[in-house]
C-alpha cells in the first residue's frame, strides 16, 4: 500500500466511523451472527485498488451467494456474484471474465452459514480500540487468498474489507451506510442476462 493510498483509506474510514468511543474486540460469534443476519443490503462504496486507483459506486448484497458492484462514471466496469460464479465485466470486452465464487475470498462472507469460529478459518482477530479486524480464509484452500473484515461495534457494522488475492495483490472496499433489509431484485445477479445486456451496450 502506498502512502497516498494508506492516507486516503484511513481518511475515508475515519469519516465513516459512527462511534468515537473505544471498543473491545468483538467476539467471532457476534460477528458471524451479524453477517448471517445481513440478508439484503444496498449502499455506496469506495474501492482502492492495489495500484492506488480509487473508484466509487453502489453495492447490492443478497445473501447467500450474491453481490453486485456498479461503478460510477467514468468507470464502466461491473462485478457480479451469483449462481456460484463471480463475473468481472470490463468495457474492453464483450464477455465478462468468470471465476468460481468458492475460489475467491468473497465466498467467506457470502456463505449461507458464516462461522468465523470454524477451525483454521480466522488467522487474525485484533482490535485497535475503535475497530475489530478479522482476517479469514478458506481453511481447506488458503491458496485462494484471504479477506480482512473491519467492524465497528454498538451496534456491530461491517465498515470495510480487503481482499488479499493469492498473487499478493489487494483490493480495499470501504462501505458507506448500508440500507439493510431492502428489496433487491434477483435480476441484478443474473450473470447470463447481464452478459447479454452488456454485449448489446458495447
Amino acid at each position: 500500500m502506498t502512502l497516498t493510498r494508506r492516507a486516503f483509506t484511513a481518511a475515508v474510514i475515519a469519516a465513516t466511523l459512527a462511534s468515537p468511543a473505544a471498543a473491545q474486540r468483538i467476539p467471532l460469534g457476534e460477528l458471524s451472527q451479524y453477517l448471517n443476519e445481513l440478508t439484503t443490503a444496498r449502499g455506496s462504496f469506495t474501492q482502492v485498488a492495489s495500484t492506488g486507483e480509487v473508484s466509487t459506486g453502489t453495492i447490492f448484497i443478497k445473501r447467500p451467494g450474491r453481490v453486485r458492484f456498479e461503478y460510477n462514471p467514468p468507470e464502466r466496469s461491473m462485478v457480479i456474484a451469483g449462481g456460484g460464479s463471480l463475473a468481472v465485466f470490463d468495457p474492453r470486452s464483450d464477455e465478462p471474465a468468470r471465476y468460481a465464487l468458492n475460489q475467491t475470498p468473497l465466498s467467506i462472507i457470502l456463505a449461507r452459514n458464516v462461522d468465523l469460529a470454524r477451525a483454521n478459518m480466522v488467522t487474525g482477530h485484533t482490535s485497535d480500540g475503535l475497530t475489530t479486524t478479522v482476517r479469514a480464509q478458506d481453511p481447506e484452500n488458503p491458496e485462494y487468498g484471504s479477506i480482512d473484515l473491519v467492524f465497528t461495534g454498538n451496534p456491530v457494522e461491517l465498515r470495510q474489507w480487503v481482499i488479499n488475492d493469492g498473487d499478493g495483490g489487494s483490493t480495499t472496499v470501504i462501505l458507506g451506510a448500508l440500507d439493510r433489509g431492502v428489496r433487491v431484485p434477483d435480476r441484478l445477479f443474473n450473470i447470463i442476462a447481464e452478459t447479454q445486456d452488456w454485449a448489446e451496450r458495447q
